[in-house]
């Protein structure tokens, strides 16, 4: 696979292609408790209401976030770099139609004319994009006037040199952060959803990641040079509640997982 200085949106979708057959297969089976349990509800619980808008999906994967807008009545377009994801999303939508236009794209070269959109979407994407410059410059652009940017991203301080402090009993009470300032640049990420079986997953492919990870300046930075407002932050944790029930959850409310970020265009 490309070393950091040759990543692009090739090398990328290659690699979410190879991820995609066991990621929709396990996530469809409830085993993405992340996104499901702490990342989605908070993004929808912060999302405006969008009945009746123009809505693009940026990195749509096989569009469950994408169906949860257009559920809520806007008119959704989503894009993906990867032909896999895309073919199990417009396969969902011929299950269910709700009036969704899939297309296989770049989030840092979107084909639509400025002014396109009453708001953009991106749930955990942009930190696997290596042109995050670029995509805020598209996103710029195709929003309309008093529009909004609303994304989810992988929290800055969850970096990847950071590790867990461990008490005696084995339970994790703390993180430390390490590489804050120093993050490498398109490193692969090796994993499988936790929450899955074992007996499950033994033999399956663990997926491959790039990931593109920021400073907290260098998420907010490029929005505000393209003159964008900052207008809503969350970092959503578990409640304790689902941790009784779900207790592998608990070390979601030590250390955020997740940054949620809406911006507006004036």
């Amino acid at each position: 696979m490309p070393d950091k200085y040759q990543w692009d949106d090739a090398s990328v979708a290659e690699m979410w292609d190879a991820n995609a057959p066991v990621w929709a297969e396990l996530s469809r089976q409830g085993y993405d408790q992340y996104r499901d349990m702490i990342n989605t509800p908070a993004f929808m619980a912060i999302l405006p209401d969008v009945r009746g808008l123009q809505g693009l999906d940026v990195g749509c994967g096989e569009g469950y976030n994408t169906r949860l807008a257009a559920g809520r009545g806007a008119r959704m377009t989503a894009l993906d770099v990867s032909p896999q994801f895309i073919a199990r999303a417009i396969d969902a939508e011929r299950q269910q139609p709700l009036g969704t236009r899939y297309l296989l794209a770049s989030g840092s070269h979107l084909p639509f004319a400025d002014a396109s959109f009453d708001f953009v979407m991106s749930t955990m994407c942009l930190m696997d994009m290596p042109d995050y410059q670029g995509a805020v410059n598209e996103v710029a652009r195709v929003l309309r006037s008093g529009g909004f940017f609303q994304y989810s991203i992988s929290h800055p301080c969850m970096t990847p040199e950071g590790e867990w402090v461990i008490d005696a009993q084995g339970k994790r009470i703390g993180r430390v952060v390490r590489g804050y300032f120093d993050q490498p640049s398109g490193d692969v990420e090796e994993w499988i959803f936790g929450s899955a079986p074992k007996e499950l997953t033994n033999g399956m492919r663990r997926f491959r990641i790039p990931r593109f990870p920021r400073t907290l300046s260098g998420w907010l930075n490029p929005l505000f040079q393209q003159g964008l407002v900052l207008e809503c932050v969350e970092e959503p944790h578990p409640s304790k509640r689902q941790v009784h029930k779900y207790p592998r959850l608990a070390d979601a409310r030590i250390a955020a997982y997740f940054l949620l970020l809406r911006c507006r265009k004036p």
